[in-house]
């Protein structure tokens, strides 16, 4: 009597399919038999539930497709259509040819990351970074960690925990992913002490929370919204006479952080961590993969006390940056140095970009696209957790559905 399609026996066995002709090309046999073991199960749940059972052809072109699926890079190139120039979903900023090539070639082979060259001793990844950044924010001591979270709550945990940090309820912001600055600063077993209003407070408010167990004071760049109307907020130089008269430090996370003049490119200034410095905080913390346009990581300037206190911390080493991303913002940072960060680093071409120059680029897609694509003035946005609502004149390719 014939299998009926539908019955669990006409399905073929995991050898049939691993070593049937049409999937010879597949070269991984342990991979092929567990893809093979997994179109087997799902068609066996198919005929379980009351479907039919699946042509042998059908089949191995199931297995072939989960084959290449289990191959094909998860990390894939795609093009940013979407006005915004730093799009935290597509990767934050690209990067210079420089510090790709710097990447690529310390991860070829060995390295010097924590080897000094001098004396022929161990030596420390922290050193690395630290003079090219001392260089352009002018900071007594700096070093690099994974990203502006973990720059965060190295500093609260190495410098505030168990006493007490002072915060402006209009700076106890979001970042992405739900990540909360009151959540980070508990991780950090630092107690947060909340002070004035969401739209207004003042440097009394920070003066009056102080007591014998505060530790710092701090500022957070609300980069990622803004407040307009009723508002009121300290500068940083007035936060600086607060804590320096209270005996306590300063920290001041910008966010997002820049080394340039944005007012130069027609948009509003960005506080940047030369200018916190000069100010007079104690510990300065950015990003290194938004506008300061290099891999991701998380940068920090300040007092070489303070910098010592994070370095030795265990934290430290959790968070620390791995050698290739070492070597790409080392490259960054080069660019910056070398004055060349405009015309080499991709996220400042593309921000000081002309509209001419951008209508000559939209001029020259469109027709690639077909009848459907125009060139329409518009405007484009920074993104990336930076300048919020802020924008630029753009030219913009639109395409007609169809």
């Amino acid at each position: 009597m014939p299998v009926p399609p539908t019955s669990l026996r006409s399905l073929p066995s995991i050898e049939r399919i691993v070593t049937d002709p049409a999937l010879a090309g597949l070269t991984s046999r342990e991979l092929l038999t567990d893809v093979a073991r997994e179109a087997l199960d799902d068609a066996r749940r198919a005929i379980s539930g009351g479907g039919a059972a699946p042509l042998f052809d059908e089949l191995l072109a199931g297995v072939r497709g989960r084959y290449e699926a289990a191959l094909r890079p998860p990390v894939r190139h795609l093009i940013n259509a979407t006005g915004v120039v730093l799009h935290t979903n597509l990767g934050r900023a690209p990067l210079a040819d420089e510090a790709i090539e710097a990447m690529a070639a310390v991860s070829r082979g060995y390295s010097n990351l924590e080897f000094d060259m001098a004396s022929g001793a161990r030596g420390s990844r922290h050193t690395i970074l630290e003079p090219p950044l001392r260089r352009l924010t002018g900071a007594e001591a700096a070093m690099a960690v994974n990203n502006n979270a973990s720059a965060v709550l190295l500093a609260l945990a190495a410098l505030a925990a168990g006493k007490e940090v002072v915060v402006s309820r209009g700076q106890l912001v979001e970042i992405g992913g739900g990540f909360r600055i009151p959540d980070v600063m508990r991780q950090s077993r630092a107690r947060l002490v909340e002070v004035g209003t969401t739209n207004r407070t003042r440097a009394a408010d920070f003066a009056s929370a102080i007591g014998p167990k505060t530790a710092a004071l701090m500022r957070v760049h609300p980069s990622n919204f803004k407040i307009s109307g009723f508002t009121e907020t300290p500068s940083l130089d007035e936060l600086a006479r607060v804590a320096r008269d209270a005996g306590v430090l300063l920290i001041d996370d910008l966010g997002s952080g820049c080394l340039l003049d944005t007012t130069i490119y027609g948009l509003p200034p960005e506080p940047t961590p030369q200018e916190s410095i000069a100010a007079g905080a104690d510990v300065v913390t950015f990003s290194g993969d938004k506008l300061l346009g290099g891999p991701q990581a998380g940068l920090v300037a300040g007092s070489a006390k303070a910098i010592a206190a994070m370095k030795r911390h265990p934290l430290a080493r959790a968070v620390r940056l791995d050698k290739a991303s070492i070597a790409g913002m080392a490259a960054t940072l080069r660019l910056y140095l070398e004055g060349a960060a405009e015309a080499r680093i991709p996220v400042w071409r593309m921000i000081a970009a002309s509209v001419d120059e951008l209508d000559e680029r939209a001029r020259a897609i469109a027709p690639r696209i077909g009848d459907a694509a125009t060139v329409v003035d518009g405007r484009s946005m920074i993104g990336g957790g930076s300048l919020p609502e802020e924008s630029l004149p753009s030219r913009l390719v639109a395409v007609a559905p169809r």
